[in-house]
């Protein structure tokens, strides 16, 4: 974990990210959601000017809401030639019913659109506190069948989970994935220093499980809900348990209380801890 970490950022918050850009680190990733609302053309908008910030724009795709062929192939064409992006992040995407032909994350990794359009890295999710929708045996195979296709096509797989309150929860499923032979980069979600009734509300929506047990260990009780709370606890735990038979690990994170915020608490946890980076 003491490589460079990555930052979730949405296009509306491009502003934000140019003021707090001086304290992030040059060529940092910047992964930008793929939210309804917001169409690829201010998803491009967001990427340029990440890219013009000098960092590395990833950009995500929901498979379902992509409509066509034509429409993947003119996204990924336009966001390599106009904001350099070398990285994506592919999800299936909300929608029950997919809006074109692509029902899932493997069809769109199987049209062979993105290593043609000079993407050298995917990123795929990972859940290490379980999926809504799909139990564990269906959910590595679907990992697995992901990253080997990527890999195949002479990309590298990226697995970016979900943000997490559990540290533990965390070390057991990164010791399945590699005991499975998934040695690829991992990059962890971790939410950005936040208030407490913030936290709690992304994690009711995101169906992040947050029993008052894991409240406990993240640090804040069920009785304090005004002040705010920072990843301290889970970073520590986090790196404490990691060993090198838990392969590249980095920290991607969400920053739920504002980028200013979560680059501050970066800064003073390298500070504290006498570490490059956390």
């Amino acid at each position: 974990m003491t490589d460079a970490y990555s930052l979730e950022v949405n296009a509306k918050d491009m502003p934000a990210l140019t003021a707090a850009a001086p304290r992030i680190a040059p060529a940092s990733i910047v992964s930008i959601p793929y939210l309804p609302g917001q169409d690829n053309d201010t998803r491009l908008a967001a990427a340029r000017a990440v890219h013009k910030l000098g960092f590395d724009a990833m950009p995500h795709l929901s498979a379902r809401r992509v409509t066509s062929l034509t429409e993947l192939d003119l996204f990924i064409k336009r966001a390599t030639i106009e904001a350099g992006v070398e990285h994506c992040l592919i999800v299936a995407g909300d929608p029950p019913s997919p809006m074109g032909p692509f029902p899932d994350s493997l069809s769109l990794i199987e049209t062979g659109i993105f290593e043609r359009s000079g993407i050298k890295v995917i990123g795929v999710s990972g859940h290490p506190e379980g999926h809504p929708v799909m139990d564990p045996a269906h959910r590595w195979d679907a990992l697995e069948k992901k990253c080997h296709s990527i890999a195949m096509r002479g990309m590298t797989p990226l697995i970016v989970t979900q943000f997490s309150f559990d540290a533990d929860s965390v070390l057991t499923w990164l010791k399945a994935l590699r005991e499975r032979g998934l040695d690829h980069p991992v990059r962890i979600g971790v939410p950005g220093p936040a208030g407490i009734a913030v936290l709690m509300r992304y994690a009711a929506l995101c169906g992040v499980s947050a029993c008052t047990s894991i409240w406990s260990k993240y640090g804040f009780s069920m009785g304090k809900l005004l002040g705010t709370a920072g990843p301290d606890l889970f970073v520590d735990r986090l790196a404490a348990g990691l060993t090198e038979a838990h392969g590249k690990v980095n920290l991607h994170f969400f920053p739920f209380g504002g980028i200013a915020q979560s680059a501050g608490w970066i800064e003073q946890y390298r500070s504290r801890r006498g570490k490059t980076a956390p």
